[in-house]
């Protein structure tokens, strides 16, 4: 069973719920920076209309440059949250299309998925997914012997 700790911990790991938990207090960061930034403006045409000094009111003005970043970084973190949603996506999708599909199990042919492929099938992707990895690693093995032999000639 799932505990609520562990719920709530898989529910911070998932981009799509992040991103919905931020809209709201992008909203409300915005709301902020609006009215700030026309507490500010209203200030300064008090300013320059002559109808205050500039010190005397200054302490009941926020400073919009703050309300400003908090917006942004909340902007950052929501790009954030749906660049890693769309990689995950992209990781689901290239999972499914390279992975092999289920060889079936059943005696009866009236149960065959048609999704699913025949044992031979499954045999020559399985060999020509083994023969991909025996070349990456020759491919890697001999890049780091010329590394190596490249790295032992310069100390001579």
């Amino acid at each position: 069973k799932w505990s609520t700790q562990q719920l709530s911990q898989q529910q911070d790991f998932d981009p799509v719920h992040r991103f919905k938990m931020l809209i709201p207090l992008l909203k409300d960061s915005l709301q902020n920076v609006m009215s700030i930034a026309s507490q500010n403006f209203g200030h300064n045409a008090a300013i320059d209309n002559g109808r205050t000094t500039e010190k005397g009111n200054d302490a009941a003005v926020q400073r919009f440059d703050k309300s400003l970043e908090e917006f942004y970084a909340l902007c950052d973190q929501l790009e954030l949250c749906l660049r890693l949603a769309h990689e995950c996506l992209s990781q689901s999708i290239d999972s499914t299309k390279h992975s092999p599909n289920l060889v079936p199990t059943a005696t009866k042919p009236d149960t065959v998925q048609t999704e699913s492929l025949s044992y031979s099938q499954y045999l020559s992707m399985i060999k020509s997914q083994i023969s991909c990895a025996k070349d990456i690693h020759n491919a890697l093995l001999e890049c780091s012997k010329k590394i190596a032999g490249k790295g032992q000639g310069a100390c001579n």
